[in-house]
């Protein structure tokens, strides 16, 4: 890994970056943070009732896996992710209820049902967090904290598996960390400018079967922090 900037202070602690970083998507009249969302049509806006069907960590992980690595069972998840099948059938259940997942058509003729996302990402508009329902801010704050856990656990993950890839994408990977002095304005005009270059890039996909081609993970925290 090869930072782009001299190292400066620690990242802030886990479940802080992605809850304040948030505002840096804002738009006139509307705040909102995209988890792993790409172009409009391919990510769904969260309303107080679908956020609090998917604000908890098991069915945020298991909707993870589907967007991340396609369909699977309930067995297969189960086994993944250190659960009893009947736990992670249950979220899967209520998954479905609220739209997140759906069955894969091209699969479950066995006995096992087949899962699959409906959609590659969410978004969460920031009126939700002052919503008079204390319930729905609840849901809000742990959806953005269990982002960040998740964030820091991919990062972990790559970490202690690094050499286990080429050094081609060793080389190519990336840990940094920045600090500006910027007005809100700013700071929102900056993140949709890197949003715009990573979309960018999805234009560029590589050919099925393009050697050493992978999934690539992306992380934009942005945020502000007092000096005292």
């Amino acid at each position: 890994m090869r930072p782009k900037n001299p190292p400066e202070e620690a990242p802030e602690a886990p479940g802080t970056p992605e809850a304040a970083g948030a505002a840096g998507a804002a738009e006139e009249g509307r705040r909102e943070v995209r988890h792993d969302a790409p172009d409009e049509p391919r990510y769904r806006p969260l309303d107080p009732r679908s956020l609090r069907g998917l604000a908890h960590p098991l069915r945020m992980r298991l909707l993870s896996i589907l967007r991340h690595d396609g369909p699977a069972t309930a067995s297969r998840l189960a086994e993944r992710l250190g659960e009893s099948s009947g736990s992670t059938s249950y979220h899967l259940r209520q998954l479905a209820a609220y739209g997140f997942v759906t069955d894969d058509p091209g699969r479950g003729k066995g006995r096992e049902r087949w899962w699959q996302a409906t959609a590659d990402g969410s978004s969460i508009d920031h009126t939700l967090f002052d919503d008079p329902d204390p319930a729905v801010r609840g849901a809000a704050n742990l959806f953005l904290h269990e982002v960040a856990n998740q964030h820091t656990e991919e990062v972990g993950t790559w970490l202690g598996t690094s050499r286990e890839w080429p050094e081609s994408w060793r080389r190519s990977s990336d840990l940094s960390d920045f600090t500006l002095r910027l007005t809100p304005a700013q700071a929102n005009e900056l993140n949709k400018k890197v949003h715009a270059v990573i979309e960018s890039y999805r234009e560029l996909e590589p050919a099925p079967g393009t050697p050493e081609a992978a999934q690539v993970r992306m992380h934009l925290h942005a945020f502000p922090r007092s000096a005292d």
